[in-house]
């Protein structure tokens, strides 16, 4: 379907895109980087020609996930939850890459619990990346269960959602992030649903994601791409 094609060849700019954003490297201007994206769906090599590049053009990141948003809905005939799916999935598969720089450049050794991972996920998974620290909060009583309250979200800057009396209600515009954890934790073997609960965009009073541990996954071979 042209619909499916169309999303697949989202997930491969929007891969490229969100591994600019969720750089080490800070690209200072955004203009003319080299990206290069080699041995398929493998590896990403980003190049610029500039250096000591330090930050993200925020605004370019911005207008260029929501188009990216904008399109995917209208191949989808505004149907938000199918949308919703799609970004779930490119998510996931840039989480499932993404992992392996998180330890290179981190140093951080693998988490002994659900605690410790919220934790790094927080202070140094989304700084490093995105430059902002997502608060940790209403854990369930059984410990497996925990919210992400982002009090700021590059992705969302600047953006209003459709106004046809269902966006607010049905689609997540920053869904990608959802996949991104998923996809991550699963290639340390722990298998969580990631779902957003609020979302300023709708009008709630806070941005909310709820993560919750499913299984740990013991010498289980990483899935195929979704």
């Amino acid at each position: 379907m042209a619909s499916n094609k169309a999303a697949r060849d989202g997930e491969k700019w929007v891969l490229v895109l969100a591994l600019q954003i969720l750089s080490l490297t800070r690209l200072k201007d955004l203009e003319d980087p080299s990206v290069v994206l080699r041995r398929g769906w493998d590896r990403i090599v980003l190049t610029s020609n500039r250096t000591n590049v330090d930050k993200v053009n925020a605004e370019l990141v911005t207008l260029t996930y929501g188009t990216m948003v904008a399109q995917l809905c209208s191949d989808f005939n505004h149907k938000y939850g199918e949308v919703n799916q799609q970004l779930d999935k490119m998510g996931y598969n840039i989480g499932m890459r993404l992992i392996e720089d998180f330890f290179a450049k981190s140093g951080v050794q693998r988490c002994g619990n659900l605690r410790e991972t919220a934790e790094t996920i927080s202070k140094i998974g989304f700084k490093m990346f995105l430059n902002i620290t997502p608060t940790v909060s209403n854990w369930s009583a059984d410990n497996k269960s925990f919210s992400l309250i982002f009090d700021e979200n590059p992705l969302a800057d600047f953006v209003e959602l459709p106004n046809d009396g269902r966006a607010q209600d049905e689609l997540w515009f920053s869904n990608i992030f959802c996949g991104i954890l998923r996809g991550a934790l699963e290639m340390v073997q722990m298998q969580v649903e990631a779902h957003y609960v609020a979302d300023v965009l709708r009008g709630d009073e806070t941005t909310e994601m709820r993560i919750t541990l499913l299984r740990y996954m013991e010498d289980e071979m990483p899935p195929d791409d979704e």
